[in-house]
């Protein structure tokens, strides 16, 4: 498998086998993201699952730093907290920039997980797959009441924006929209899982041009014209699966209403 991989890629995937076989506080290394998913190329990142011997997981936590500074030239690294995800280590390695998120978990862990892992390294094989075994890898794909929940509020949110004059906010949100909401549910028109906007392009599942419409550059018209195709969009994905808490689509109106209102007051 690594030998697929591009030269820098497998050569920091190969080192950082060799550094957990040495060391016998780790159980298994897995890798996730491109590796498994596909379409791995060079601009991809390199996504790691380190899981840890429980009676040294919080000593692996405290030296995640020093042990990141072990596998090459550590530039920068952060955790991931905001993403919901503190157990995550993101790092960027040099002088040739290389992106490596490495998730440190213990086996018991590993139970929730959104995808299948390839295992690089082991201690216990038979152990890992019964760990494994029982639970499914689930890609937390949002249900059209989850949409629908938010997407008035958000879609407020950059019109309101775009009334005070805010243009990089609204068009900002509209970003967030096109991250959170449309692209996730044109993945689901294709039967995909929800991630985004991520590798839409290459999918070819936007032949309307949906996510392309919202696009605004820094002017008043064009923020106000891209917040009302947004609610078009919406409006056109949202009858792929009509959730329940549609009520009387008050909400549609009313912002179409305030949205006319800030465009001819300008």
């Amino acid at each position: 498998m690594l030998n697929t991989l591009p030269d820098l890629h497998r050569s920091f995937a190969e080192q950082l086998k060799h550094k957990i076989q040495s060391d016998s506080r780790i159980h298994s290394l897995l890798a996730g993201g491109s590796i498994v998913h596909g379409g791995f190329d060079k601009y991809s990142d390199l996504d790691f699952v380190v899981v840890v011997d429980p009676l040294y997981y919080d000593e692996i936590m405290v030296q995640r730093m020093v042990f990141a500074r072990t596998m090459g030239h550590l530039l920068h690294a952060f955790t991931g907290e905001h993403v919901g995800e503190p157990r995550l280590l993101i790092c960027l390695y040099g002088p040739e920039l290389l992106h490596v998120d490495l998730k440190f978990v213990t086996m018991e862990m590993l139970t929730q997980r959104v995808e299948e892992p390839a295992v690089l390294f082991t201690r216990d094989n038979r152990a890992l797959e019964r760990q494994l075994a029982k639970f499914s890898a689930n890609w937390p794909n949002m249900t059209p009441e989850w949409f629908e929940s938010r997407a008035w509020i958000w879609l407020h949110y950059a019109v309101a924006k775009l009334g005070r004059g805010e243009l990089f906010e609204a068009i900002g949100m509209l970003s967030f929209f096109r991250e959170q909401v449309l692209g996730p549910m044109l993945n689901r028109r294709a039967n995909l899982p929800q991630r985004g906007v991520r590798r839409i392009e290459f999918h070819n599942i936007d032949p309307d041009g949906l996510l392309t419409s919202t696009l605004a550059m820094h002017d008043h018209g064009s923020v106000s014209i891209a917040i009302r195709m947004a609610v078009g969009a919406y409006i056109n994905l949202r009858a792929d699966a009509l959730p329940e808490n549609i009520a009387d689509d008050a909400a549609r109106q009313a912002l179409l209403t305030m949205l006319k209102e800030y465009s001819d007051g300008v």
